[in-house]
């Protein structure tokens, strides 16, 4: 995940152009992955080492302690492989990866002040790479007056053009839908920008 500073800058005008007509306020967020999944590993080698000495004590004539050590090298070894990052949100079922994408998204939400609008028409566009997950979401003021399938819109559009890699892309055109929606239903009154007009990476 690089996003160079031209990047950024492009996101942040971009923000900046459609924040002229609303009082809303457009919050981006790009993760590389909302969770570590650090455990997940650890369980995955800890059920192979638990399943590894039945095979032996059946079919050898092998001691407690050879068995035992097996046990233990099975454990490590499967520890190791299943912590390389492909592998490792592989073994994560989807709706678990959702969950947490899902989570970070509402985090973010509060950590970036989105609700703090005055006009309660806050919106953060928020992106997990390692997830695939993109996610749209409205403070009260505005959520209440907007169809769901004008936000989905906007993250059809972003989701296209992260697909090709132009991430930076993805994010403008979001960022201008949700301009459009925003101007529709909550007009700007030429009062100054309450959140910083910026794409944050975490």
């Amino acid at each position: 995940m690089h996003l160079s500073t031209e990047d950024h800058e492009v996101v942040s005008a971009a923000i900046h152009a459609a924040e002229k007509h609303t009082t809303g306020q457009i919050v981006c967020v790009l993760a590389r992955a909302s969770a570590d999944y650090a455990h997940v590993p650890i369980l995955w080698a800890s059920a192979l080492a638990l399943l590894a000495p039945w095979p032996l004590i059946v079919f050898t004539p092998w001691s407690v302690q050879r068995i035992f050590l097996v046990q233990l090298v099975v454990f490590i070894v499967a520890a190791l492989v299943f912590f390389l990052t492909p592998l490792r949100l592989a073994l994560v079922p989807r709706a678990v990866r959702r969950g947490h994408a899902h989570r970070a998204a509402l985090e973010q939400f509060v950590l970036r002040r989105v609700a703090h609008t005055r006009s309660r028409s806050g919106v953060l566009i928020y992106v997990s790479l390692a997830e695939r997950y993109a996610r749209i979401i409205a403070d009260d003021g505005i959520a209440a007056k907007v169809n769901n399938a004008e936000w989905q819109s906007a993250i059809d559009a972003l989701t296209g053009h992260m697909r090709d890699g132009r991430i930076a892309d993805g994010f403008v055109a979001a960022i201008e839908r949700c301009g459009v929606v925003l101007a529709a239903h909550a007009p700007g009154d030429g009062s100054d920008d309450a959140l910083p007009n910026r794409l944050y990476t975490v």
